[in-house]
């Protein structure tokens, strides 16, 4: 209840930040621009278009792979003409009647005059549809239901949503009415033949430049740069009144073995899933996979098929977590050993980032990998929130019988997680009267001295941007300080900043980051080859230091994937720099090892 009321008011205050403030002339104008009368079911059809395009662009945009490779430059683009051409039917109408003429021609005519009539109601639909997105970039709030609710409960993010969208109706709706009712005292702003519908037909196209130009978020950027307008404080403030935070459970890795002992096991029971180890296990029984998205390399199958019959072990992975490429090996091993005694590994596939929704990059990861176990697509977090699961990797073993009697989280306990297979495999041989190797499978262990955290590009969780503003989206040009501080990325050059990665819109460009570990990885994704050059305390990185991705110290960013840049013989403190041969990187996450 208590994020519901911190979503509506969110929405609310949404239309005082500064990337809609300059929009509201267009909402303010919906009912007027044919300059004689104001009418109220217009100002329905424009707002009410906008919030259900919220919605469409929310769930086709962040949520589902329906338009996973449309970068988003296409929909402010579209924006921004939607716009202007509004724009230049009311400064030039002759222009516009003589231009649609030509292309409505014929049997199509009665289209170009309705089109002219700015009272038809899908005239209205379109103007207010292309604002839809731009009023979804402007709330912390918002970016925490995508980010955090909608992937674990869908049910309770259309809920937060629509509370949102309720909001930011209420306050469109409140600017209009009002706008209104001031327009009509003005007599000559109520004459068709006044200049009010032209000067209005101005700020449409000069605002439709700024949306498909990207210069409205830079406007954006000197407001809040000078203090003004910054509403988002104001929400923050509301919800930690409200209660905490406010904002939900958190997605996230698994902690490393550096930090928190990742040899603990999570005894289960029914009221302590997703909780602190306690002493003594209990069990309860397996989850069912929910609305599996597809399954990548076999046929459908239920955890109801293998009950009865085999030992399972359920692994919540995604492809380009570190933290879980590193367990592979060691479920490769368990699988050609224990397959054939009694042992089905399960791999439920939920996916950090957009791109490890698409099921051709998870099978070209699981062939990289050697992964031949089932592996399900949870898209939807479906059964991640079966299980009250939070974090990539972690393991459930389930007996025979079908109770789950074994939890891990994170790496290590390799042998802990073997013996408690092993034991169950025992218990199915006694009843099947089939027989368990006694041998342990030898897998050289992976020691991990990463200090650095893992590191976000996103405005969702960009927490430690060095010389930009966290949790925001913008497009700027960034300057590298002399000193940068260790665990703290530096953008310099031309950067676009997404809710989910950062983008590198000019080229050359750098990032710089200052850290502590062996390993480094970047998960990064283009969709054409941008050449980059690794640097390793200002020198171009040697191949004796180089990660696999890296050769003669330069990489290409091709696919959607975790690269990696260094391989250090001991972990310590250095300074990473990579230079952007070309523009269109989408990097995501460092991660360390």
């Amino acid at each position: 209840m208590i994020f519901f009321i911190i979503s509506l008011i969110a929405g609310f205050l949404t239309v005082l930040t500064p990337c809609v403030l300059p929009i509201l002339p267009i909402v303010l104008g919906s009912s007027v621009i044919d300059g004689g009368t104001t009418s109220r079911k217009r100002a329905y059809m424009v707002i009410g278009s906008l919030i259900v395009s919220v919605f469409i662009f929310t769930f086709l945009l962040k949520v589902s792979t329906a338009l996973i490779m449309v970068p988003p430059e296409v929909w402010t683009y579209l924006s921004g003409i939607i716009i202007f051409v509004f724009g230049l039917s009311l400064v030039r109408p002759d222009i516009w009647s003589k231009l649609t003429a030509k292309i409505f021609s014929g049997s199509n005519n009665l289209l170009n005059q309705s089109f002219q009539n700015r009272n038809k109601w899908w005239g209205d639909i379109a103007l207010g549809a292309s604002l839809g997105p731009i009023f979804t970039t402007c709330s912390p709030t918002f970016f925490v239901i995508l980010a955090t609710v909608l992937p674990v409960s869908v049910s309770k993010g259309v809920i937060y949503l629509l509370a949102y969208s309720i909001g930011l109706a209420l306050a469109l709706f409140a600017i209009a009415f009002l706008g209104q009712k001031i327009l009509l005292k003005f007599s000559n702003l109520s004459d068709p033949n006044s200049g009010f519908k032209k000067i209005l037909g101005y700020i449409f196209i000069v605002l439709a430049i700024l949306v498909a130009s990207g210069l409205i978020k830079k406007i954006e950027t000197k407001i809040l740069d000078a203090g003004f307008f910054d509403f988002t404080k104001i929400e923050i403030t509301i919800s930690r009144f409200l209660g905490g935070d406010g904002m939900g459970d958190t997605l996230e890795s698994a902690p490393t073995q550096t930090q928190v002992d990742a040899n603990k096991d999570t005894p289960i029971n029914k009221k302590n899933i997703n909780k602190k180890p306690v002493d003594d296990y209990a069990t309860f029984k397996y989850k069912e996979i929910v609305s599996p998205s597809g399954f990548v390399n076999g046929k459908a199958f239920k955890l109801a098929d293998l009950v009865g019959k085999k030992v399972i072990l359920l692994d919540f992975m995604t492809y380009s977590c570190i933290n879980c490429q590193r367990t592979y090996p060691y479920l490769n091993a368990w699988y050609k050993m224990y397959k054939d005694q009694g042992l089905e590994i399960v791999g439920i596939h939920t996916p950090e980032f957009a791109f490890e929704k698409d099921i051709d990059n998870v099978r070209e990861a699981a062939l990289e990998f050697g992964l031949q176990f089932p592996i399900v697509l949870d898209n939807d977090y479906a059964t991640w929130n079966a299980y009250g699961n939070r974090y990539w990797p972690r393991k459930y073993l389930i007996d025979i019988e079908g109770n789950v009697v074994y939890d891990h989280i994170g790496e290590g306990s390799y042998d802990k997680t073997e013996a408690k297979i092993k034991e169950l495999l025992m218990g199915r041989a006694e009843k099947m009267g089939t027989y368990v190797s006694e041998d342990l499978v030898e897998v050289e262990q992976y020691k991990v001295f990463a200090y650095s955290p893992e590191t976000y590009f996103g405005a969702w969780r960009n927490t430690n941007f060095g010389n930009g503003t966290p949790s925001k989206e913008y497009q700027d040009k960034f300057i590298i300080p002399e000193e940068p501080k260790r665990d703290t990325f530096y953008f310099g050059g031309e950067w676009k900043i997404n809710e989910e990665f950062s983008e590198n819109i000019g080229s050359p460009v750098e990032l710089v980051f200052k850290f502590d570990a062996k390993e480094v990885y970047m998960v990064a994704e283009s969709y054409q080859p941008v050449g980059i050059q690794v640097y390793l305390d200002g020198s171009l990185i040697v191949d004796t230091f180089a990660g696999k991705d890296v050769k003669s110290g330069k990489a290409i960013i091709n696919d959607s994937r975790l690269y990696h840049l260094l391989s250090l013989p001991v972990n310590g403190e250095h300074t990473l720099r990579i230079i952007f041969d070309n523009p269109g990187a989408h990097i995501y996450t460092f991660t360390f090892g």
